[in-house]
């Protein structure tokens, strides 16, 4: 009994390390393919987020005060400002009544041709009723 357990474990790590070689020996093509996908950043979970997307360009003069006409038809009851950067990059400061309409913000600005980037610094302000 003594000399078997200690036999068992010898062959147990045969076994596995034998089994861990054929793994490594493996080439690129042979081994199984995963798909997973990338991770978010924290700064696209949160409130406040910067996102990228390419679109054609527009003049930058009017590109503000175009952003601004359009929050404004979309989102009725906002307080909205766009601030153009640069080069089409957008910040939208100001307050919405809903959580709804803070989602809806980013995608009405990328709306805009010529909008690359959009960094929305919004509040959620429900409306006070007098």
């Amino acid at each position: 009994m003594k000399g078997l357990i200690p036999f068992l474990m010898t062959a147990i790590m045969l076994v596995g390390t034998l089994g861990c070689q054929q793994e490594a020996n493996k080439t690129g093509s042979e081994t199984p393919k995963t798909t997973q996908a990338p991770a978010k950043n924290a700064s696209q979970t949160s409130q406040t987020a910067k996102k990228t997307t390419t679109t054609s360009k527009a003049p930058t003069g009017n590109l503000t005060s175009t952003v601004n006409k359009h929050l404004k038809e979309k989102l009725p009851g906002s307080k909205l400002e766009a601030v153009d950067n640069k080069n089409g990059a957008v910040t939208v400061k100001g307050t919405v009544p809903s959580q709804a309409d803070l989602k809806k913000v980013e995608p009405l600005t990328k709306e805009v041709q010529g909008i690359k980037t959009v960094k929305v610094e919004v509040k959620v302000e429900p409306v006070k009723k007098q």
